[in-house]
């Protein structure tokens, strides 16, 4: 049993601050109803040894299979609680066997199933409890279940693509931030005690060298400061939702990773867009969900302006068209979609083509990324060489010179 603390409101207006006792949350807060108390706040009460420094996070591939696996049970007549418990005895992830225990139980109370898995907003986003309130209302919970598994799976995918391009280059960038911290401190002391022992006049490359090693070397404490300044900054500009959407802009300034942000965020928003839409739920609702799933801070902000023009009869390609963030063949797309009556399947056809646009995009950032890297770490390793060995010839040249 798991003790809850709640801060409640009696009948006649008092407050109450008090814990109780519970299997799980669900379970807590009816309780508390059941002693006519309104719960304002309530949290379970942990030890220390149970605090979670780092919680556990649900992988998506559990939501997706989750998703297929109770579409299949409800398709055969299953009851939609035995099909969660089933998937709950099924799963892996301690925490999401806890959330499961708890929708299950709130769906044994009479909870519907969309708001039974609202509690639970960091693993079922927005866009996913609206269409899922959509389809309980139209008895399609089975195809709208097996169409959100598709998307969990199409963005995870598309995600791990992009993932995949990516390592290599920050595979090269570690390592060569790492050899570079050997040389520093390891590798050049030793040179600067033998150049010292021999007390000779060094090439200007070796002395330049030689200068960086020692700066590293009495000033890492200064790296160290920078870097939990540039760290605190970021996590200020996090926080600060106009400094957000500044740095927002700049990266989308920028040539090639611009691009690669702005495709990305059209492509979800179009295929939240267009799954929402074939659930036939409200404008309002999947919009505001749509404009959630960018994760761009510019997208978000003006596609509320968007939404509004929406919401006045404006239509839908007109609206996105004036926030100047959509290429034009998506509005074109859109704009036909309007006007033959098939938005869902033009937005769609959006989404993939974006997907694949920003998995090319992202090979070519790679495809530059990778010769520069190495490029770069030629001309460090050239330097290096071209420092030590003059310094060693200089050396070299010195003592014959002295032993004529």
């Amino acid at each position: 049993m798991a003790v809850f603390k709640y801060t409640a409101v009696t009948p006649d207006g008092q407050q109450v601050k008090d814990s109780v006792e519970g299997v799980s949350l669900t379970a807590a807060e009816n309780d508390l109803l059941r002693q006519n108390l309104r719960v304002v706040k309530i949290k379970e009460k942990k030890g220390f040894s149970q605090i979670e420094v780092s919680p556990e996070r649900v992988p998506r591939q559990e939501v997706m299979h989750f998703s297929r696996q109770v579409a299949a049970f409800v398709r055969t007549g299953i009851p939609i609680i035995d099909a969660v418990r089933v998937v709950e005895d099924g799963t892996d992830s301690k925490r999401f066997k806890s959330i499961l225990a708890d929708v299950r139980e709130s769906l044994e109370g009479g909870v519907p199933f969309s708001d039974a898995l609202r509690p639970h907003s960091a693993v079922f986003p927005p866009y996913y409890l609206g269409i899922l309130r959509s389809a309980e209302l139209t008895g399609q919970l089975d195809t709208v279940l097996d169409q959100l598994a598709i998307y969990i799976e199409r963005d995870m995918t598309s995600r791990s693509k992009v993932k995949s391009a990516l390592t290599y280059p920050a595979v090269v960038v570690v390592m060569s931030i790492l050899t570079m911290l050997v040389m520093v401190a390891f590798v050049l002391p030793r040179f600067v005690e033998f150049f010292d022992s021999l007390d000779a006049e060094l090439p200007l490359p070796t002395r330049m060298l030689l200068g960086f090693s020692a700066f590293m070397q009495n000033y890492w404490w200064a790296l160290i400061l920078v870097a939990i300044a540039v760290v605190g900054f970021n996590m200020w500009v996090s926080r600060n939702e106009s400094a957000r959407v500044k740095r927002s802009e700049i990266l989308m300034s920028l040539p090639v990773v611009g691009i690669i942000l702005r495709y990305s965020a059209v492509e979800r928003f179009c295929r939240i867009i267009g799954a929402m839409m074939r659930a036939g739920v409200p404008l309002p609702d999947t919009m505001s969900a749509a404009i959630d799933s960018t994760n761009n801070p510019v997208f978000q902000q003006r596609l509320r302006a968007a939404r509004d023009e929406m919401l006045e009869g404006e239509g839908v390609a007109g609206p996105l068209e004036r926030t100047d963030l959509f290429p034009s063949a998506a509005i074109q797309m859109i704009r036909v979609g309007e006007e033959t009556g098939t938005l869902d399947q033009q937005i769609e056809s959006a989404a993939n083509f974006y997907a694949t646009e920003t998995e090319y995009k992202v090979n070519r950032l790679t495809d530059l990324f990778e010769p520069a890297v190495v490029l770069f770490m030629g001309l460090v390793v050239g330097f290096v060489a071209v420092a030590l060995i003059s310094a060693m010839y200089g050396l070299l040249g010195g003592i014959e010179q002295d032993d004529k």
